[in-house]
């Protein structure tokens, strides 16, 4: 075993491939490893939302990832502290790599899982897939700074939310788009 799956081990952490970027280890959750069934998220593709190519347009996924996200802090409990602003955290950066086209009025699943907690940060990866296939349309990674709200300073993770974000939502799904109803 190498140091860095015997690391892992040690730390309970999940399955995890191993990246190297810049020189430094960096340890990427793959979702169907992790989770058997990880936090869910459909929703129908709708007409304004593609282009001329007849497919969404690439800048909609970065809105797609802010809903899916949205959706997954409620899930994990944080529904009233988002409406509050108890709990707001600002964009740092966002890295999206297209794999194939989604079309008007496809239902697309989004899976969210968070690959990384730091002292101020985060990092949540969304996978977009066809709902009911494993056709990998997009994946979007974006690390948040969780902030104070009244002076936007950086504030450090509590330990609540920090295990709730590691913990994510197994096994929960938010259907925006009937997907669930047609498959029971």
């Amino acid at each position: 075993m190498t140091t860095a799956a015997s690391y892992a081990v040690a730390k309970g952490l999940p399955t995890c491939e191993l990246i190297w970027r810049h020189n430094t280890l960096r340890l990427s959750i793959i979702f169907e490893r992790t989770m058997s069934q990880p936090f869910r998220f459909y929703f129908r593709v709708r007409y304004g939302e593609c282009d001329a190519q007849k497919v969404v347009f690439n800048a909609r996924y970065g809105d797609y990832t802010d809903i899916s996200i949205t959706e997954y802090f409620r899930a994990i409990g944080y529904e009233q502290e988002m409406v509050s602003a108890e709990l707001d955290f600002q964009l740092v950066k966002q890295t999206t790599q297209w794999k194939a086209p989604a079309h008007y009025d496809e239902i697309v699943e989004a899976r969210v899982a968070c690959t990384h907690t730091g002292n101020t940060s985060f990092s949540l990866q969304v996978a977009f897939r066809l709902a009911g296939t494993e056709q990998l349309l997009c994946e979007c990674e974006t690390v948040y700074v969780l902030i104070d709200k009244h002076t936007q300073a950086k504030r450090p993770l509590d330990d609540e939310l920090r295990r709730r974000l590691q913990a994510g939502a197994p096994g929960v799904v938010t259907d925006h788009a009937g997907w669930s109803k047609k498959q029971n």
